[in-house]
């Protein structure tokens, strides 16, 4: 089974779906037989770090809410984070362009690293409070990952990689998909949203009993008998007996 996922770094319910995703996966009985494939998606193409506003701030302005509400906004994302073992501070998360830091995603997919670099940049923004659109700092988090500096360097100085960041982002138009996290399951079934475990994890043994219906029929089931059918005549592997009297 094939999911792909698009997300962006500075998305909290990214974060919170990738979380929901791991452990369902963890529950979920064919995990092996699962590929995961990411793909970018930028929130705001325009934005920009500024020191002189909170998070808080930007979401009070971005969305026309009061800066109490945006506050109590993010105190319910930091609640719904700590359930599953997630660590939100954003009181200094640095609200920033994540071009560069999708860019540097690609090449980390490219050796691999796809998982532990959609990791390392989401917690570098919710978790750790650090920029994830200053060059700097996107070369501290890819040297953690196990970029080769020579690599980041050779990406940050071009634009390699930009055109696969902005073909993800076609791809999601062209699906219409306007919001993130968003999972494609097979290119044929969609979760929207950072759904709960439970609702994740039905959803992909619904997929995977779609795609291998034989296997259905294959493991053992208890099959109760409807109310009034439970003793009538039948035949098995020893002979056929008449309902016993």
């Amino acid at each position: 089974m094939r999911i792909d996922i698009w997300s962006d770094v500075v998305c909290p319910f990214c974060y919170l779906g990738k979380r929901n995703l791991e452990l369902a996966l963890a529950q979920f009985e064919h995990r092996d037989e699962v590929e995961v494939v990411w793909h970018s998606f930028e929130l705001d193409t325009t934005a920009h770090e500024d020191p002189e506003m909170s998070l808080a701030q930007k979401v009070a302005s971005k969305y026309g809410m009061t800066l109490e509400q945006a506050e109590e906004s993010q105190r319910d994302i930091a609640r719904r984070s700590a359930e599953v073992g997630l660590e939100f501070n954003w009181e200094i998360a640095k609200y920033g362009n994540t071009f560069n830091a999708h860019r540097l995603i690609h090449l980390a997919t490219s050796q691999g690293l796809a998982s532990e670099a959609q990791e390392a940049f989401k917690k570098a923004y919710f978790t750790q409070g650090r920029s994830v659109e200053h060059l700097d700092s996107l070369r501290e988090i890819a040297s953690e990952i196990g970029l080769a500096s020579a690599d980041v360097e050779r990406v940050l100085s071009s634009d390699e990689f930009a055109e696969a960041v902005r073909a993800d982002e076609r791809t999601a138009r062209e699906l219409g998909i306007n919001g993130v996290p968003f999972y494609l399951l097979e290119y044929k079934w969609a979760i929207n949203g950072a759904q709960p475990v439970s609702s994740i994890l039905a959803a992909l043994n619904q997929v995977w009993d779609e795609l291998h219906p034989a296997q259905r029929f294959m493991k053992p089931v208890v099959i109760p008998p409807l109310p009034g059918t439970e003793d009538a005549a039948a035949c098995g592997p020893e002979g056929c007996e008449p309902a016993a009297s």
